[in-house]
Protein backbone atom coordinates (compact mmCIF):
# COMPACT_ATOMS: atom_id res chain seq x y z
CA UNK A 1 0.00 0.00 0.00
CA UNK A 2 1.05 3.60 -0.59
CA UNK A 3 1.36 6.45 1.87
CA UNK A 4 -1.18 8.49 -0.13
CA UNK A 5 -4.57 8.87 1.54
CA UNK A 6 -7.47 9.72 -0.76
CA UNK A 7 -10.93 10.16 0.77
CA UNK A 8 -14.10 9.68 -1.22
CA UNK A 9 -16.30 12.77 -0.98
CA UNK A 10 -20.07 12.65 -1.25
CA UNK A 11 -21.54 16.13 -1.62
CA UNK A 12 -24.79 16.41 0.28
CA UNK A 13 -26.07 19.97 0.30
CA UNK A 14 -25.11 23.64 0.17
CA UNK A 15 -26.81 26.00 2.62
CA UNK A 16 -26.86 29.70 1.71
CA UNK A 17 -26.73 32.32 4.46
CA UNK A 18 -30.32 33.13 5.50
CA UNK A 19 -32.40 33.45 8.66
CA UNK A 20 -33.31 29.75 8.62
CA UNK A 21 -29.80 28.55 7.74
CA UNK A 22 -28.52 27.61 11.25
CA UNK A 23 -31.55 25.49 12.12
CA UNK A 24 -31.67 23.86 8.68
CA UNK A 25 -27.95 23.06 8.73
CA UNK A 26 -28.15 21.75 12.30
CA UNK A 27 -30.98 19.36 11.49
CA UNK A 28 -29.27 18.13 8.33
CA UNK A 29 -25.95 17.64 10.15
CA UNK A 30 -27.51 15.61 12.96
CA UNK A 31 -29.41 13.42 10.50
CA UNK A 32 -26.33 12.90 8.34
CA UNK A 33 -24.14 12.01 11.34
CA UNK A 34 -26.61 9.39 12.54
CA UNK A 35 -27.03 7.98 9.04
CA UNK A 36 -23.33 7.22 8.64
CA UNK A 37 -23.17 5.53 12.05
CA UNK A 38 -21.96 8.16 14.51
CA UNK A 39 -23.45 7.65 17.97
CA UNK A 40 -25.96 10.03 19.53
CA UNK A 41 -23.35 11.91 21.56
CA UNK A 42 -21.02 12.43 18.62
CA UNK A 43 -23.95 13.40 16.39
CA UNK A 44 -24.95 16.10 18.87
CA UNK A 45 -21.38 17.46 18.81
CA UNK A 46 -21.48 17.61 15.02
CA UNK A 47 -24.80 19.45 15.12
CA UNK A 48 -23.46 21.92 17.72
CA UNK A 49 -20.33 22.74 15.69
CA UNK A 50 -22.29 23.14 12.45
CA UNK A 51 -24.79 25.44 14.16
CA UNK A 52 -22.01 27.70 15.47
CA UNK A 53 -20.36 27.88 12.04
CA UNK A 54 -23.67 28.54 10.28
CA UNK A 55 -24.67 31.23 12.75
CA UNK A 56 -21.32 32.97 12.23
CA UNK A 57 -22.05 33.03 8.50
CA UNK A 58 -25.56 34.35 9.02
CA UNK A 59 -24.39 37.13 11.32
CA UNK A 60 -21.24 38.33 9.59
CA UNK A 61 -20.97 37.23 5.96
CA UNK A 62 -22.25 39.38 3.13
CA UNK A 63 -22.29 36.27 0.94
CA UNK A 64 -21.78 32.98 2.76
CA UNK A 65 -22.53 29.31 2.29
CA UNK A 66 -21.95 26.05 4.15
CA UNK A 67 -21.43 22.68 2.50
CA UNK A 68 -22.27 19.47 4.37
CA UNK A 69 -20.89 16.22 2.99
CA UNK A 70 -19.71 12.71 3.80
CA UNK A 71 -16.09 11.56 3.71
CA UNK A 72 -15.50 7.84 3.21
CA UNK A 73 -12.74 5.28 3.45
CA UNK A 74 -13.51 1.57 3.07
CA UNK A 75 -14.01 0.93 6.78
CA UNK A 76 -15.65 4.12 8.06
CA UNK A 77 -17.22 7.49 7.24
CA UNK A 78 -17.20 11.02 8.63
CA UNK A 79 -19.08 14.29 8.31
CA UNK A 80 -17.27 17.31 6.91
CA UNK A 81 -18.47 20.87 6.67
CA UNK A 82 -16.85 23.60 4.60
CA UNK A 83 -17.84 27.25 5.00
CA UNK A 84 -17.07 29.85 2.34
CA UNK A 85 -17.84 33.51 2.88
CA UNK A 86 -17.19 36.95 1.56
CA UNK A 87 -17.13 39.22 4.57
CA UNK A 88 -14.95 41.08 7.06
CA UNK A 89 -12.52 38.20 7.60
CA UNK A 90 -10.39 37.89 10.72
CA UNK A 91 -7.37 40.03 11.44
CA UNK A 92 -6.22 37.66 14.21
CA UNK A 93 -7.22 34.03 13.65
CA UNK A 94 -5.43 32.67 16.79
CA UNK A 95 -7.35 35.16 18.93
CA UNK A 96 -10.63 34.14 17.30
CA UNK A 97 -9.84 30.52 18.17
CA UNK A 98 -8.98 31.24 21.80
CA UNK A 99 -11.26 30.19 24.62
CA UNK A 100 -13.98 32.70 25.42
CA UNK A 101 -13.96 34.27 21.96
CA UNK A 102 -17.38 34.00 20.30
CA UNK A 103 -19.44 36.17 18.02
CA UNK A 104 -22.49 38.04 19.21
CA UNK A 105 -25.65 36.10 18.47
CA UNK A 106 -23.98 32.67 18.18
CA UNK A 107 -24.30 29.83 20.68
CA UNK A 108 -21.28 31.26 22.46
CA UNK A 109 -19.10 28.16 22.26
CA UNK A 110 -16.69 29.94 19.92
CA UNK A 111 -14.61 28.73 17.00
CA UNK A 112 -12.01 27.33 19.39
CA UNK A 113 -14.58 24.88 20.72
CA UNK A 114 -15.61 24.02 17.16
CA UNK A 115 -11.96 23.21 16.43
CA UNK A 116 -11.77 20.94 19.50
CA UNK A 117 -14.98 19.13 18.63
CA UNK A 118 -13.59 18.42 15.16
CA UNK A 119 -11.00 15.73 14.47
CA UNK A 120 -9.39 17.87 11.77
CA UNK A 121 -9.86 21.63 11.47
CA UNK A 122 -8.42 24.24 9.13
CA UNK A 123 -9.21 27.91 8.57
CA UNK A 124 -7.84 30.60 6.23
CA UNK A 125 -9.04 34.18 6.61
CA UNK A 126 -8.21 37.33 4.68
CA UNK A 127 -9.15 40.59 6.42
CA UNK A 128 -11.66 42.55 4.37
CA UNK A 129 -12.24 39.69 1.94
CA UNK A 130 -13.52 36.55 3.63
CA UNK A 131 -12.94 33.27 5.41
CA UNK A 132 -12.93 29.59 4.52
CA UNK A 133 -13.16 26.89 7.19
CA UNK A 134 -13.22 23.09 6.98
CA UNK A 135 -13.81 20.56 9.76
CA UNK A 136 -13.99 16.76 9.85
CA UNK A 137 -15.93 14.71 12.42
CA UNK A 138 -15.10 11.01 12.73
CA UNK A 139 -16.42 8.51 15.27
CA UNK A 140 -14.93 8.90 18.74
CA UNK A 141 -16.06 8.30 22.30
CA UNK A 142 -17.47 10.95 24.63
CA UNK A 143 -14.64 13.07 26.04
CA UNK A 144 -12.02 11.51 23.75
CA UNK A 145 -9.33 13.70 22.23
CA UNK A 146 -9.48 14.61 18.53
CA UNK A 147 -8.14 11.84 16.31
CA UNK A 148 -6.46 14.20 13.85
CA UNK A 149 -8.86 13.07 11.15
CA UNK A 150 -7.64 11.59 7.89
CA UNK A 151 -5.76 14.20 5.87
CA UNK A 152 -6.36 13.59 2.17
CA UNK A 153 -3.92 14.52 -0.56
CA UNK A 154 -6.87 15.82 -2.59
CA UNK A 155 -10.16 17.60 -2.11
CA UNK A 156 -12.53 19.59 -4.23
CA UNK A 157 -15.83 21.42 -4.32
CA UNK A 158 -18.69 21.55 -6.79
CA UNK A 159 -21.46 24.15 -6.72
CA UNK A 160 -24.47 24.28 -9.06
CA UNK A 161 -25.47 27.38 -11.00
CA UNK A 162 -27.95 29.59 -9.13
CA UNK A 163 -31.45 28.12 -9.37
CA UNK A 164 -30.31 24.52 -9.93
CA UNK A 165 -29.83 21.65 -7.50
CA UNK A 166 -27.81 19.41 -9.86
CA UNK A 167 -24.22 20.35 -10.69
CA UNK A 168 -22.75 19.50 -14.08
CA UNK A 169 -19.19 19.56 -12.75
CA UNK A 170 -17.59 16.56 -11.04
CA UNK A 171 -14.15 15.38 -9.96
CA UNK A 172 -12.50 12.19 -8.81
CA UNK A 173 -9.12 11.09 -7.48
CA UNK A 174 -7.62 7.64 -7.01
CA UNK A 175 -4.25 6.07 -6.30
CA UNK A 176 -2.34 4.01 -8.85
CA UNK A 177 -0.46 1.54 -6.65
CA UNK A 178 2.22 1.10 -9.33
CA UNK A 179 3.71 -2.03 -10.84
CA UNK A 180 5.60 -2.48 -14.07
CA UNK A 181 6.44 0.64 -16.04
CA UNK A 182 3.62 1.39 -18.47
CA UNK A 183 3.83 1.78 -22.22
CA UNK A 184 4.29 5.12 -23.93
CA UNK A 185 1.22 6.83 -25.42
CA UNK A 186 0.70 6.34 -29.13
CA UNK A 187 1.93 9.85 -29.97
CA UNK A 188 5.11 9.42 -27.95
CA UNK A 189 5.92 11.16 -24.69
CA UNK A 190 6.59 9.77 -21.25
CA UNK A 191 5.38 6.39 -20.06
CA UNK A 192 3.84 6.10 -16.58
CA UNK A 193 6.40 5.07 -13.97
CA UNK A 194 6.27 1.82 -12.02
CA UNK A 195 6.06 3.79 -8.76
CA UNK A 196 2.80 4.71 -6.98
CA UNK A 197 1.05 7.79 -8.36
CA UNK A 198 -2.06 9.90 -7.87
CA UNK A 199 -4.59 10.10 -10.70
CA UNK A 200 -6.96 13.09 -10.78
CA UNK A 201 -9.84 13.98 -13.11
CA UNK A 202 -12.20 16.93 -13.46
CA UNK A 203 -15.20 17.01 -15.82
CA UNK A 204 -17.39 19.96 -16.79
CA UNK A 205 -20.53 18.48 -18.36
CA UNK A 206 -21.80 20.49 -21.33
CA UNK A 207 -24.37 23.07 -20.21
CA UNK A 208 -25.87 22.69 -16.76
CA UNK A 209 -28.66 20.90 -14.92
CA UNK A 210 -29.47 17.15 -14.73
CA UNK A 211 -28.23 16.26 -18.23
CA UNK A 212 -24.87 17.90 -17.61
CA UNK A 213 -24.70 16.07 -14.27
CA UNK A 214 -25.34 12.74 -16.03
CA UNK A 215 -22.37 13.38 -18.33
CA UNK A 216 -20.03 14.25 -15.47
CA UNK A 217 -21.21 11.25 -13.43
CA UNK A 218 -20.45 9.01 -16.42
CA UNK A 219 -16.96 10.51 -16.55
CA UNK A 220 -16.36 9.77 -12.86
CA UNK A 221 -17.55 6.17 -13.27
CA UNK A 222 -15.33 5.60 -16.32
CA UNK A 223 -12.34 7.14 -14.55
CA UNK A 224 -12.77 4.85 -11.55
CA UNK A 225 -13.28 1.72 -13.63
CA UNK A 226 -10.52 2.28 -16.18
CA UNK A 227 -7.36 0.24 -15.90
CA UNK A 228 -5.39 2.84 -17.88
CA UNK A 229 -2.50 4.45 -16.03
CA UNK A 230 -1.63 7.26 -18.47
CA UNK A 231 -3.81 10.40 -18.81
CA UNK A 232 -4.33 9.78 -22.51
CA UNK A 233 -5.60 6.24 -21.94
CA UNK A 234 -7.94 7.47 -19.24
CA UNK A 235 -9.27 10.21 -21.51
CA UNK A 236 -9.97 7.70 -24.27
CA UNK A 237 -11.94 5.51 -21.85
CA UNK A 238 -13.90 8.55 -20.62
CA UNK A 239 -14.52 9.63 -24.23
CA UNK A 240 -16.08 6.24 -24.98
CA UNK A 241 -18.20 6.37 -21.82
CA UNK A 242 -19.58 9.84 -22.64
CA UNK A 243 -20.89 8.89 -26.09
CA UNK A 244 -24.66 9.27 -25.94
CA UNK A 245 -24.43 12.01 -23.30
CA UNK A 246 -24.01 15.75 -23.79
CA UNK A 247 -20.27 15.26 -23.41
CA UNK A 248 -18.03 17.66 -21.60
CA UNK A 249 -14.63 19.20 -21.00
CA UNK A 250 -12.30 16.82 -19.18
CA UNK A 251 -8.75 16.97 -17.86
CA UNK A 252 -6.75 14.13 -16.33
CA UNK A 253 -3.53 14.41 -14.34
CA UNK A 254 -1.02 11.85 -13.16
CA UNK A 255 1.13 13.00 -10.23
CA UNK A 256 4.30 10.97 -9.67
CA UNK A 257 5.93 12.19 -6.43
CA UNK A 258 8.69 9.58 -6.67
CA UNK A 259 9.84 11.00 -9.99
CA UNK A 260 8.91 14.56 -9.12
CA UNK A 261 6.77 15.08 -12.20
CA UNK A 262 3.25 15.77 -13.41
CA UNK A 263 1.66 14.37 -16.57
CA UNK A 264 -1.41 16.35 -17.71
CA UNK A 265 -3.80 15.96 -20.64
CA UNK A 266 -7.03 17.90 -21.20
CA UNK A 267 -9.77 18.48 -23.75
CA UNK A 268 -12.03 21.52 -23.61
CA UNK A 269 -12.35 24.42 -21.22
CA UNK A 270 -10.90 22.98 -18.02
CA UNK A 271 -8.14 25.04 -16.43
CA UNK A 272 -5.07 23.48 -14.84
CA UNK A 273 -2.45 25.29 -12.79
CA UNK A 274 0.65 23.84 -11.15
CA UNK A 275 1.59 26.05 -8.25
CA UNK A 276 4.91 26.27 -6.47
CA UNK A 277 5.86 28.47 -3.53
CA UNK A 278 7.16 31.05 -6.01
CA UNK A 279 5.83 29.83 -9.35
CA UNK A 280 2.66 29.33 -11.39
CA UNK A 281 2.54 27.18 -14.53
CA UNK A 282 -0.61 27.06 -16.63
CA UNK A 283 -1.52 23.69 -18.17
CA UNK A 284 -2.97 23.65 -21.67
CA UNK A 285 -5.97 21.69 -22.93
CA UNK A 286 -6.78 20.97 -26.58
CA UNK A 287 -10.09 22.07 -28.14
CA UNK A 288 -12.91 19.55 -28.39
CA UNK A 289 -15.78 17.90 -26.50
CA UNK A 290 -15.14 14.58 -24.79
CA UNK A 291 -17.81 12.13 -25.88
CA UNK A 292 -18.39 13.93 -29.18
CA UNK A 293 -15.27 15.20 -30.92
CA UNK A 294 -11.82 14.61 -29.53
CA UNK A 295 -8.79 15.20 -31.72
CA UNK A 296 -5.30 13.90 -31.13
CA UNK A 297 -4.24 14.03 -27.51
CA UNK A 298 -1.16 15.71 -26.12
CA UNK A 299 0.27 15.18 -22.66
CA UNK A 300 2.34 17.86 -20.96
CA UNK A 301 5.05 17.00 -18.44
CA UNK A 302 6.17 19.42 -15.73
CA UNK A 303 8.38 19.07 -12.65
CA UNK A 304 6.72 19.16 -9.24
CA UNK A 305 7.88 21.94 -6.93
CA UNK A 306 8.22 20.97 -3.24
CA UNK A 307 5.42 22.51 -1.21
CA UNK A 308 3.32 23.12 -4.30
CA UNK A 309 -0.17 22.11 -5.44
CA UNK A 310 -2.09 21.14 -8.55
CA UNK A 311 -5.31 23.09 -9.13
CA UNK A 312 -7.89 22.04 -11.73
CA UNK A 313 -11.15 23.93 -12.23
CA UNK A 314 -14.03 24.45 -14.64
CA UNK A 315 -15.00 27.75 -16.26
CA UNK A 316 -17.34 28.30 -13.32
CA UNK A 317 -14.24 29.95 -11.88
CA UNK A 318 -12.45 32.71 -13.73
CA UNK A 319 -8.74 32.35 -14.46
CA UNK A 320 -7.92 35.75 -13.00
CA UNK A 321 -7.09 34.50 -9.50
CA UNK A 322 -3.53 34.81 -8.24
CA UNK A 323 -2.09 32.80 -5.36
CA UNK A 324 0.02 35.83 -4.41
CA UNK A 325 -3.22 37.69 -3.62
CA UNK A 326 -4.10 34.98 -1.06
CA UNK A 327 -1.24 35.04 1.47
CA UNK A 328 -0.56 31.69 3.11
CA UNK A 329 -2.81 29.75 0.72
CA UNK A 330 -0.33 26.91 0.09
CA UNK A 331 0.00 26.23 3.83
CA UNK A 332 -3.60 25.05 4.02
CA UNK A 333 -5.45 21.82 3.36
CA UNK A 334 -6.77 20.96 -0.12
CA UNK A 335 -10.35 21.54 1.07
CA UNK A 336 -9.61 25.04 2.37
CA UNK A 337 -7.54 25.89 -0.71
CA UNK A 338 -10.43 24.82 -2.94
CA UNK A 339 -12.88 26.88 -0.89
CA UNK A 340 -10.71 29.98 -0.93
CA UNK A 341 -10.27 29.80 -4.71
CA UNK A 342 -14.00 29.22 -5.18
CA UNK A 343 -14.69 32.28 -3.02
CA UNK A 344 -12.13 34.34 -4.92
CA UNK A 345 -12.92 33.32 -8.50
CA UNK A 346 -16.27 31.50 -8.58
CA UNK A 347 -19.18 32.84 -10.63
CA UNK A 348 -22.89 32.23 -10.00
CA UNK A 349 -23.93 32.14 -13.66
CA UNK A 350 -22.44 28.69 -14.23
CA UNK A 351 -21.74 25.42 -12.43
CA UNK A 352 -18.43 25.58 -10.61
CA UNK A 353 -16.00 22.76 -9.90
CA UNK A 354 -12.51 22.85 -8.44
CA UNK A 355 -10.03 20.17 -7.40
CA UNK A 356 -6.79 20.63 -5.42
CA UNK A 357 -4.06 18.01 -4.99
CA UNK A 358 -1.21 18.73 -2.58
CA UNK A 359 0.80 17.30 0.28
CA UNK A 360 2.25 14.28 -1.54
CA UNK A 361 5.46 15.95 -2.74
Amino acid sequence: MTAFTVLDHEDVEWFRAADEMPSAARGAAATLARRIGLDAYRSSEVALAVTEAATNLQRHASDGALLLRVLRVPEQAAVEFVTVDTGPGMADVPAALSDGASSAGTLGIGLGAVARLADAFDIHSLPGRGTVMAAQFWARGAGAAPTGGMPSVASGLTRPISGETSCGDAWAVRVDEGGTEGSRPSAGGSAPSAEPAILAMLCDGLGHGPLAALASEAAVTAFRRSTARHPEGLLRDIHAALRGTRGGAVAVARIEPGRGRLLYCGIGNVSGVLLGPESRNGLLSAPGIVGQQMRSLRTFELPLKPGGALVMHSDGLTERWKADDLPGLLRHSPAVMAGQLLREAGVRRDDAGILVVKGAW
